[in-house]
């Protein structure tokens, strides 16, 4: 299927706007059908967990949508539009829920473009005692169900007969020149390795994500999807430490059609280094961006109740609907878009 003009003069409501999504519409409604049948063959189960929250995420870039709770007693009580149900969904894990997926309605505030949208679906799922093989495994399973065998999207076809497994460290290694691990957080020393010239002010995180966007993503996940795996622990975010070497995370994400389609981790289930990573995270951002929303106290009181080991993963459904489809702007593969259309 080829990728249709969206008729953006149009109003999103007119018959021809919708006609001329509806082929992509009928793709994602078939991949919603799909999908729940595969998890529901391997005994998870279906959750939905609240939108409306006290804590959206501990991203330290994260921009979430405001919101309030009026309660009946003419009190009123702060919350965000949620980022992700990751953390509504480790909680269920520690009630015991078992194997659970969820089709998630999720917010990102400043977000547009072709393959961004501020509201979007995204797909989770979390198994107690899956490990990152089997987890890639499973994905792998999962878009082999769903997708062609070989499927284009914005002009890159891939190949799904095969799938690449690459760290980040050999990717810097084969595509920036470096070996990161030996670096460190050095910021300076991961320039002049790279041959790049440090910006005012910017910090490894900073170039290390430059360098990711300008040198290593234009080669994932082109002839054959690529799971770039083991982060460094500065990149950790909610992943574990690998058992076998500190300075990397159990943390993958996917490429397919050289687009990111998800991000996955071994979760980590250490209340005490999960707290100090979240007081670390919301003090750059409020560094940044200024006060925001509490600590998630309860998600941590979870936590040291005790979380079974788990491994998890956030798909973006609205990307897979693309890729599966062949749109080539996310607006293509959304009922309503917004008005000013991705």
């Amino acid at each position: 299927m080829n990728a249709m003009t969206f008729p953006g003069s149009l109003p999103i409501w007119h018959p021809e706007s919708l006609a001329a999504r509806l082929p992509f519409l009928r793709r994602r409604s078939e991949l919603i059908r799909t999908i729940r049948i595969f998890f529901h063959d391997r005994a998870y189960t279906e959750v939905e967990t609240p939108y409306a929250v006290p804590v959206p995420g501990e991203e330290v870039h994260l921009r979430a949508f405001a919101t309030r709770r009026d309660r009946p007693d003419g009190s009123a009580e702060p919350l965000w539009l949620h980022t992700s149900p990751e953390f509504a969904m480790k909680r269920l894990l520690v009630a015991g829920a078992g194997p659970i997926f969820q089709f998630a309605r999720v917010w990102r505030n400043n977000e547009g473009g072709a393959l961004h949208a501020a509201e979007f679906t995204m797909l989770e799922w979390y198994r107690p005692g899956a490990t990152m093989d089997s987890l890639i495994a499973e994905t792998t399973d999962v878009l082999r169900m769903a997708l062609p065998p070989v499927v284009r999207c914005r002009g890159i076809t891939t190949d799904l007969s095969r799938f690449e497994r690459l760290t980040v460290a050999e990717a810097f290694a084969r595509h920036a020149g470096v070996d990161l691990l030996a670096i460190g957080e050095d910021a300076a020393g991961l320039a002049a390795a790279a041959g790049a010239r440090l910006r005012d002010n910017e910090t490894w995180e900073d170039l290390f994500f430059r360098l990711l966007l300008e040198r290593i993503e234009p080669h994932l996940g082109r002839r054959h999807p690529t799971f770039l795996t083991h982060w460094p622990t500065a990149q950790a975010a909610l992943a574990r430490r690998d058992p076998s070497d500190p300075r990397v995370a159990e943390r993958f994400e996917l490429f397919v059609c050289g687009i990111e389609l998800a991000n996955a981790f071994v979760e980590l289930t250490d209340p005490v280094e999960q707290r100090a990573r979240f007081v670390a995270e919301r003090g750059r951002r409020e560094a940044l961006y200024g006060p925001g929303w509490p600590l998630d106290e309860d998600f941590l009181a979870a936590l040291e109740h005790g979380m079974p080991p788990s491994a998890g993963i956030a798909l973006g459904f609205d990307r897979l609907a693309m890729i599966a489809s062949g749109a080539g702007r996310i607006g293509q593969v959304l009922w309503l878009p917004p008005a000013d259309p991705a």
